[in-house]
């Protein structure tokens, strides 16, 4: 079973290589992994997608919370939340196949980014099943090259925002 997991960290050098080491070194696999600022930018937000049963979820989301960096951990299990991928392809076209590849990205809600003489670039952002269904229907046209960021996912209740900001109002008040 595959679960997602949202860790707040201390943005600062070598969070990322910690945290990655650790969980490989206690052989977890991180299918995904997504990392970026949130708005103060002494936190990052890491959202991981790693397989396996409630046992390895809880072990993973213990070994997280014990890293001196990490201030949250959210388990998305049981939450009502929102999840995107981002990805970018490129695929190949000719003056037969340009308006059917256009037609697609529209239908997908997806945006040519970058035309070529013999392909496009495309934009397209969505939960991860939208983007599995559009690589499928481009790979008869001939996919050249895809690049995917990893899921992101935010819970539609405030607990992120909510911890973000006590740490933010305890700065303060120091």
């Amino acid at each position: 079973m595959r679960h997602v997991l949202s860790a707040l960290v201390i943005n600062q050098p070598g969070v990322l290589a910690h945290i990655s080491g650790m969980l490989a070194s206690r052989a977890f696999n991180i299918e995904s992994l997504a990392v970026g600022e949130t708005d103060l930018p002494e936190f990052s937000r890491m959202t991981f997608v790693v397989s396996g049963d409630d046992r390895v979820l809880d072990q993973v989301r213990k070994q997280l919370e014990k890293i001196v960096t990490v201030v949250q951990v959210i388990d998305f299990s049981n939450r009502n939340f929102v999840e995107r991928d981002l990805m970018l392809i490129k695929v190949r076209t000719d003056h037969g196949t340009l308006s059917q590849v256009k037609e697609m990205v529209e239908i997908f809600r997806g945006k040519i980014v970058d035309v070529q003489s013999e392909q496009v670039m495309i934009e397209l952002s969505g939960p991860e099943s939208k983007i599995a269904a559009f690589v499928d229907v481009m790979r008869p046209f001939g996919i050249i090259e895809l690049v995917r960021t990893g899921r992101i996912a935010l819970t539609r209740e405030n607990i992120e925002a909510t911890a973000i900001q006590d740490l933010a109002r305890s700065k303060q008040t120091v």
